[in-house]
């Protein structure tokens, strides 16, 4: 009777991941060219310049306290509700979830995990560079401020770089990096950086942000999408780990263990004619130095040989259990006595 392995979901899934074992040509990874490395030097240098400006209390914090004062959401209070809808764009949870879904179908279709692996990547980068900038910095929120014309920094607040500014660069930018094609590429960038603009200004008319928190926000999220390609090497092994690590759990849980070696068989024993005549011990000798050792036996029964001068094998009668066939000759002499018989004696 034939059985058939009873495959859980996840082993289905990893059967339709690993289908191909090399990921399909057309999809390109970025690499980090000698414009990606400028453009990520010039982001960082941005990035540095503008928290210089906001601890120096320069010009940039006048700027920020202007906009506050000017209260966006009072002067255009009709599109407060899409704007609260919006918001939600840059929030971590929901955004992640939607691009994980996307992302998790691109992997089932490319037969590849660098899709999600690329995602979670980013968002680890995202939460451990950004979370340590509002940590470090301390920026009050203008709903917070203390004193008007100051920069609030150091004061425990968590708000510069702009997470959800961050988070929409981010998240829907990794969309654009994951593209297969130029094209794609190209409109899904536009798209991206639309979207991110948009989060980044919904949270200054809401009033949550300062703007230089916003313009921090966008750099911190380029910076990590521009650095993405030196990942790509830890991705790649990351996802040969797992599919190894699926291997070994599969073996366990069908409690296969590997197979040992096979050993050699035993050489079959060559069979070497025995010569009766004269002569033949120095030959059974010389024939017992070549054969090869056989495996021990079973004790047998001792063979009687009938007693008198041995023949030659082709003079020999051949014996059946009900006796000879061959009819007995008395007169009939062994060809090695006859010969000599009728040589003639020479004297010495």
């Amino acid at each position: 009777m034939r059985t058939e392995q009873n495959l859980t979901r996840l082993d289905r899934v990893f059967a339709r991941l690993d289908r191909e074992p090399e990921r399909p040509a057309h999809i390109d990874v970025p690499k980090m060219s000698r414009h990606r490395v400028a453009l990520c030097l010039a982001t960082l240098a941005f990035y540095l310049a503008i928290v210089w400006l906001v601890v120096i209390t320069s010009w940039l914090v006048r700027l920020d306290w202007l906009v506050m004062f000017f209260r966006p959401y009072q002067q255009w209070s009709g599109i407060h509700w899409f704007v609260d809808y919006y918001v939600v764009l840059g929030q971590r949870g929901p955004t992640a979830v939607m691009v994980a879904a996307w992302l998790g179908w691109r992997s089932w279709r490319q037969h590849t995990l660098r899709p999600l692996l690329t995602l979670g990547a980013s968002l680890l980068l995202l939460n451990i560079t950004v979370g340590a900038a509002k940590l470090g910095m301390g920026r009050l929120g203008p709903h917070y401020a203390t004193a008007i014309g100051s920069n609030e920094m150091g004061l425990g607040g968590d708000i510069f770089p702009s997470g959800h500014t961050a988070n929409a660069v981010v998240t829907w930018g990794i969309l654009a990096y994951l593209a297969s094609t130029p094209r794609a590429r190209r409109w899904l960038s536009a798209l991206s950086a639309v979207t991110s603009l948009g989060v980044g200004l919904a949270t200054v008319y809401l009033g949550t942000h300062w703007l230089s928190d916003v313009v921090l926000g966008w750099a911190a999220g380029l910076l990590i999408l521009l650095a993405l390609p030196w990942c790509e090497p830890l991705i790649a092994r990351a996802e040969v780990a797992i599919f190894d690590l699926r291997d070994r759990w599969r073996d366990r849980r069908a409690g296969t263990a590997p197979a040992p070696a096979p050993s050699p068989a035993p050489a079959a024993p060559v069979a070497v004619p025995v010569a009766y005549a004269a002569g033949a011990p120095a030959q059974e000798e010389a024939s017992g130095a070549r054969e090869p050792a056989t495996p021990a036996r079973s004790p047998r029964a001792p063979v009687h040989l009938a007693p008198g001068p041995h023949t030659t094998r082709s003079e020999r009668t051949p014996v059946t259990p009900v006796g000879s066939r061959r009819p007995p000759h008395a007169d009939r002499l062994p060809r090695g006595a006859a010969a000599s018989a009728a040589r003639p004696l020479t004297g010495g």
